[in-house]
């Protein structure tokens, strides 16, 4: 079973293949870096321009066509609403013209599975900016990963007093949000806490297909019509939008 992951949740972009749950090849693009040599040069713009250079990357990679695919898996927040957009826009796209089942998978979740060799608390911290984050707790034990907290967006300071009572000492903070606070978050453990922004752990996509892989062999994938982006908060437009209709 191959399955392609993709997310477009956070800056840095990501498409991966996995096969019977091991990864076969993943592809970054953060756009506040240098793009790597092997990626199209006329890619270098927003998660727009290049998700569909990052799914063929892989895919070209892997030796793999779209027709051998079991499935799509798809991040669908909380996250950047237009990159949320553009991710489960392509994945239906795709679905659609080749059949193929979809699953959507929580950012907060995969971000929280890229952690492997920590056995207590994964604090899984995405930045929403604001001096919010999204956020959510997890609990590995082994290979089992198992929500802890509800997924929210609140503020740092929110955050930080709900993964001190998660009862870790020395907790794995990872995401954006985490590195984005770090300061805050190693006072807030005494230095004690592993607080990465994910770059060592794989990618966020890769994560997504690993989860997806237990609903496809149980084929319980999602309807199309149905998949929407998990946002956990309004945008811009429609606070603005709200505050002059009332």
């Amino acid at each position: 079973m191959i399955i392609l992951g993709l997310d477009t949740a956070t800056p840095t972009a990501s498409a991966a293949l996995v096969e019977d749950g091991k990864l076969v090849v993943e592809e970054l693009y953060d756009k506040s870096k240098e793009p790597r040599q092997n990626f199209p040069v006329q890619a270098r713009g927003n998660h727009a321009e290049i998700v569909v250079p990052l799914i063929q990357s892989v895919l070209d990679q892997g030796h793999i066509s779209l027709s051998a695919l079991s499935g799509l898996a798809v991040s669908i927040g909380p996250g950047s609403f237009t990159g949320l957009r553009i991710a489960l826009a392509t994945v239906k796209g795709i679905a659609y013209d080749w059949g193929l089942p979809v699953v959507g998978v929580s950012t907060l979740h995969a971000n929280a599975a890229r952690v492997k060799n920590h056995e207590g608390v994964i604090g899984s911290l995405l930045d929403a900016r604001k001096r919010e984050v999204y956020a959510a707790i997890f609990h590995r034990q082994g290979q089992t990963l198992t929500p802890a907290s509800e997924e929210r967006v609140c503020s740092i300071d929110t955050a930080i007093e709900s993964l001190r009572s998660a009862g870790d000492t020395r907790p794995v903070v990872i995401g954006d949000g985490a590195k984005a606070y770090e300061p805050l978050l190693a006072k807030a453990f005494g230095g004690a806490a592993q607080i990465s922004a994910g770059d060592e752990f794989g990618s966020l996509a890769a994560a997504v297909a690993a989860l997806s892989w237990r609903r496809f062999v149980d084929h319980a994938s999602d309807d199309l019509a149905s998949l929407v982006p998990l946002y956990l908060r309004s945008s811009e437009a429609e606070n603005k939008h709200g505050a002059q209709i009332n």
